[in-house]
């Protein structure tokens, strides 16, 4: 049975791509039990469960929503649910009969999560998008990248899975406390621009201070400063320094002996371009593992760029487990880690439609029920 902090919560996900099941996999991962409807005729060959990592930990029920019966035996799923996780384009779950008003007409303490791009309301609203062209509208793309070249995607990581999937899962446990001191529930408008442009709050303190850099690259923490960049070792792999804090920049300029006149002025940026080509002939005197062992654990803020083949085998993530083994995948443990309540992935991602009958059985709805639904082609 599922420990986590939100065991014994019952979610109805529907079936749809990236950050919507990433909320769900979040979910589940606090020991949410998570019931994902799924197409009545999804072919296995669409789907790689093995691989499928972000939906891992649920249960699939196969209905046909396009059948009066599949509706009606979704919304019974629903009245009993604690909360309703979907990702379609505005309008979608209305038209199928499962909107806000109907679902909450069955179920008035339901927790009903929306994720889109561009939000529910707004000019670009009904409009296809994705991942970069959501963090574009919020200054996150324009920002990310090398001084005098054009801006790089941050995989999906601002926008879809931090923007998006995040959001959703931060405001459906806030919706789901509320509901349960006014017994009701509500609706979580969670827009990937919005909670992308959320995670510019920073960017924007710096603005208004009048700090924040006037081209991409140029700036304290977006590789423009000497202190604050990745660097090449003598092997072809590279390694991070962040030694913005005066105490930590004394601390790399006495380990490596950065003595001359060239380092005194931290924040001079007219002496960041020479700094930085020091700092690079300089790590291009020793392997990644020399660098490591030299100075890897030491306040000069230091840690080897690994690239994903290599992630299991450091020592602190193997210490802390953070990548773990499932049926012979790897991948990311649950976050963050509760004392008392600990999570747990739940298991592997499911074939569609692999536990309809379970599903329905265990919901309450009899072998009668069932074999009208069959005979309906609703599942």
């Amino acid at each position: 049975m599922a420990n986590g902090p939100l065991s014994g919560v019952k979610v109805i996900e529907f079936a749809g791509l990236g950050p919507a099941p990433f909320c769900g996999m979040l979910l589940s991962d606090m020991g949410a039990e998570l019931i994902r409807v799924d197409r009545k005729d999804a072919r296995k060959a669409d789907f790689h469960p093995d691989f499928d990592l972000m939906s891992r930990g649920r249960r699939s029920i196969g209905l046909d929503l396009k059948t009066s019966q599949g509706i009606e035996a979704c919304l019974r799923l629903v009245s009993q649910a604690d909360m309703l996780l979907e990702g379609f384009r505005p309008g979608v779950m209305e038209r199928l009969g499962l909107g806000p008003d109907i679902c909450t007409n069955r179920n008035p303490k339901l927790v009903y999560g929306r994720m889109t791009g561009w939000g529910q309301t707004g000019p670009l609203s009904k409009s296809a998008g994705h991942d970069i062209n959501y963090i574009s509208l919020t200054g996150a793309l324009h920002a990310i990248g090398p001084k005098g070249g054009k801006p790089v995607p941050p995989l999906a990581l601002v926008g879809d899975l931090g923007g998006g999937g995040l959001y959703l899962a931060l405001g459906m446990v806030a919706a789901l406390y509320e509901a349960g001191r006014s017994g009701k529930g509500q609706v979580i408008d969670a827009a990937i621009v919005d909670g992308a442009a959320s995670l510019m709050t920073a960017s924007f303190d710096m603005l208004a201070s009048g700090v924040f850099p006037a081209e991409r690259g140029t700036g304290m923490v977006d590789g423009g400063a000497p202190f604050y960049d990745v660097y090449e070792t003598s092997d072809g792999k590279y390694l991070s320094i962040a030694s913005i804090e005066p105490k930590f920049y004394d601390l790399l300029r006495k380990t490596l002996g950065l003595e001359e006149e060239l380092f005194n002025e931290q924040l001079d940026r007219t002496r960041w371009p020479l700094q930085k080509s020091k700092l690079e002939s300089l790590f291009k005197t020793k392997t990644r593992a020399e660098w490591c062992r030299f100075l890897e654990g030491t306040d000069v803020c230091f840690a080897p760029v690994l690239p994903l083949h290599e992630v299991k085998d450091h020592p602190h993530n193997e210490e802390r487990q953070t990548y773990v083994e499932v049926d012979g995948v790897l991948q990311p443990n649950v976050a963050p880690r509760f004392s008392r309540t600990t999570s747990r992935i739940q298991g592997p991602a499911p074939k569609p439609g692999a536990h309809t009958l379970e599903i329905l059985r265990a919901s309450g709805f009899s072998e009668s029920d069932i074999n009208d639904l069959k005979k309906a082609g609703a599942i």
